[in-house]
């Protein structure tokens, strides 16, 4: 680490953005031993990352907005 990686963690500290948000983020930044590392520490949150880089929009289909239908007898 650096004074560098110090200050700039001070900075993303007082945006409180949500741990798994976090973690997230140095998963899809690190390089090739980081990501290994993070994928060991957090298995459950390392799966979620994959699973929402595959899908559309990052949703889980329970995530998705439902799309309105018209009711058939309503005419």
């Amino acid at each position: 680490m650096s004074l560098y990686d110090y200050r700039k963690s001070q900075e993303i500290a007082t945006n409180n953005y949500p741990f798994y948000a976090l973690i997230m983020a140095a998963i899809r930044q690190a390089d090739t031993d980081n990501f290994r590392e993070l994928e060991n520490a957090w298995p459950e949150i390392y799966q979620e990352f994959r699973d929402r880089c595959n899908m559309p929009g990052g949703m889980y289909p329970s995530e998705r907005p439902q799309i309105a239908t018209l009711d058939q007898t309503q005419g």
